[in-house]
């Protein structure tokens, strides 16, 4: 289980959900997250970028996967909305 403060969810509940903007706009679809291994805390979800957005505008990972920081995730429910700063 992942564990965001009072949100519990299940790792596989996350992937293949579209992850959206706060202002409303898909950025893609999640893909995974990245999980600092001393700690057990989740660091990045790597979203697959939609096609309405410019990837290059984006932190990403080698395979072309953007990463937003996983505190940036504000909502999980049928999309994962996350703050983007």
């Amino acid at each position: 289980m992942l564990k965001c403060d009072i949100m519990k969810i299940r790792e596989n509940e996350l992937r293949g959900k579209r992850v959206m903007s706060n202002e409303g706009l898909l950025l893609g679809t999640l893909m995974n997250a990245t999980v600092d291994e001393q700690t057990g805390k989740l660091e990045h979800i790597m979203v697959e970028p939609s096609n309405n957005i410019d990837p290059r505008l984006y932190h990403r990972d080698e395979k072309g996967h953007i990463l937003f920081p996983f505190d940036s995730v504000k909502s999980v429910k049928d999309v994962v909305i996350i703050t983007e700063e």
